[in-house]
């Protein structure tokens, strides 16, 4: 609908036509080759977060990766991506695996909110809520929000750096005594080691962030990149606080997109094109590979 209201929808497209023409076919390898590196550096962080359990191969790693994208895509918040990474780890380590993986979500997590808040910060300071009449100043609940996530933010990070406070909390509450095993090894990550996680997730945070600012470019949606980065960062942080289902969250991406990004530009035929082929490539493709390969893992399975 929003699409439809555009002004001067038909030289947008006429636009984008040309700029895909011009662009398209080295955009688009480019954005394969980082979604590439975007989920081969999510296997490098689950090869260090299961290591105290096992070895494991990059391969295998990536492998699991996949797997757990397939799953995710019909749970909600893609809780199924642990499944799908269990698979691939032995017997007396599956249960435990899960407890590496979700050390590895919450690295993710506070990226998220570091880049995010950041974000927050620029929308709020740039794109003030002038109100007519209200016992408000402009912005005054988003910088209640911000507020909010600054202390919510702080305490993640200092939970992620004394994770014993996890297993403690296992040991007192007698429902959870006997489910202690399978967290203790969220006690093994050296500060050093988490340090890295939180490196590693960084340079993902940057590479999808990249893959999106390349093709806003290649539709033809103009804005400087570092405001894009900016507006980006407040719609992942959006994603992240919003439960959802993977398969459906492209309309709310995409509502989300078009309400940030569409501060910076009127294009958006673009913003929408750019969101829904993001989507596709960064988790519908390898969610159809990492269906094949489960298929083979339960082939193997079988035999």
């Amino acid at each position: 609908m929003q699409v439809k209201l555009q002004p001067n929808l038909a030289s947008s497209l006429k636009q984008m036509a040309f700029t895909l023409q011009q662009k398209g076919g080295i955009a688009l390898a480019l954005v394969l080759i980082l979604m590439l590196f975007n989920w081969g550096l999510e296997a490098r962080k689950w090869q260090l977060l299961v290591r105290s359990l096992e070895q494991v191969s990059f391969l295998r790693a990536f492998s699991a990766i996949l797997s757990g994208v397939s799953l995710s895509i019909n749970t909600p918040n893609r809780i199924g991506e642990y499944g799908g990474r269990m698979l691939y780890m032995s017997n007396q380590n599956k249960l435990k695996s899960i407890a590496a993986a979700v050390v590895g979500s919450l690295s993710q997590l506070i990226i998220t909110i570091i880049f995010g808040l950041t974000g927050l910060v620029y929308y709020i300071n740039n794109f003030p809520l002038v109100k007519e009449h209200g016992y408000f100043a402009p912005n005054f609940w988003e910088k209640i929000l911000l507020g909010l996530l600054v202390i919510i933010g702080a305490l993640i990070i200092i939970l992620y750096f004394r994770l014993q406070i996890i297993v403690a909390i296992f040991e007192r509450i007698p429902a959870l005594r006997k489910a202690k095993v399978f967290v203790q090894i969220i006690t093994r990550y050296t500060t050093a080691e988490l340090q890295y996680l939180l490196l590693l997730s960084a340079c993902r945070y940057m590479v999808f962030s990249a893959q999106y600012l390349i093709l806003l470019d290649t539709f033809g949606v103009e804005m400087l990149w570092w405001q894009g980065f900016m507006m980006n960062a407040v719609t992942y942080l959006v994603m992240a606080l919003v439960p959802t289902i993977a398969i459906v969250e492209i309309g709310l991406r995409g509502k989300v997109s078009l309400y940030f990004l569409g501060l910076l530009s009127t294009n958006t035929a673009a913003i929408i094109a750019a969101t829904v082929g993001i989507w596709l490539i960064n988790l519908l493709l390898p969610a159809i590979v990492g269906s094949v390969l489960l298929l083979g893992v339960k082939i193997f399975k079988d035999k």
